[in-house]
């Protein structure tokens, strides 16, 4: 067996196993059917328990104290018996993570599956190392840790001077300002958790669309009534 058999036996996902990935941070990428991935190892190397398995060396519980947030990772090491000779590959180490406790609009969500979505992330980890999928994360040189980049003529283009803004648009910046994290610390501070609640209602779990500007006045406001 030469030492590109695999990959190149595994590095095609087809069409009907990618999904294209519309909104998020992954924008523009593809998810690859996880059932895929155990389907391209069963024809390469034989059934799960016999041609390749996978034991689990740790699961970890991750907390964020900054995004009151919970991740679940799980190791593996991965195997497989070579068709050829027989013998069982060294381990293949794979890490996965997915939300246990995450933060949303409407409050914490806690998810039952983080675990199992941990686990398939760990086994796609694991895989890549062999080539699986190589099409999808090498076709344009971006895996999901890199900035997508314009292509080179689209770079070179020389660009039109912007237009002189009018006095309202120089404005608007400063009004739409966000408001800063001292200020939604302060407001998190003095405010009960009752009304905490609301303004995340309002303005999203994290605040993250609450201007400085009325940032500011909520601050003016609470400290009259504490005054009173």
């Amino acid at each position: 067996m030469n030492n590109m058999e695999i990959y190149e036996k595994l590095r095609e996902a087809p069409a009907e196993a990618l999904k294209p990935i519309t909104a998020g941070r992954l924008k523009g990428m593809s998810d690859i059917n996880p059932m895929w991935r155990i389907k391209a190892l069963t024809e390469a190397f034989g059934p799960c328990g016999v041609g390749w398995w996978y034991e689990i060396t740790e699961k970890r519980i991750i907390d964020d104290e900054t995004t009151n947030q919970r991740m679940a990772t799980v190791d593996i090491n991965l195997y497989y018996v070579n068709p050829e000779t027989g013998e069982t590959s060294r381990p293949i180490p794979g890490t996965g993570g997915a939300s246990l406790v995450a933060q949303e609009r409407n409050g914490a969500y806690l998810s039952d599956e983080a675990f199992k979505m941990a686990l398939t992330d760990a086994i796609s980890v694991s895989c890549k190392a062999l080539g699986m999928a190589a099409n999808v994360y090498y076709a344009n040189d971006r895996t999901k840790y890199t900035k997508p980049q314009e292509p080179q003529e689209q770079q070179e283009q020389p660009q039109e001077p912007p237009e002189p803004a009018s006095a309202a648009q120089q404005e608007a910046p400063a009004q739409a300002e966000p408001a800063s994290a001292a200020q939604i610390e302060v407001l998190r501070q003095m405010l009960t958790p009752e009304q905490w609640s609301k303004m995340a209602e309002k303005y999203g779990a994290k605040l993250e669309h609450l201007t400085k500007n009325a940032a500011g006045k909520a601050l003016a406001k609470l400290k009259e009534m504490q005054k009173a």
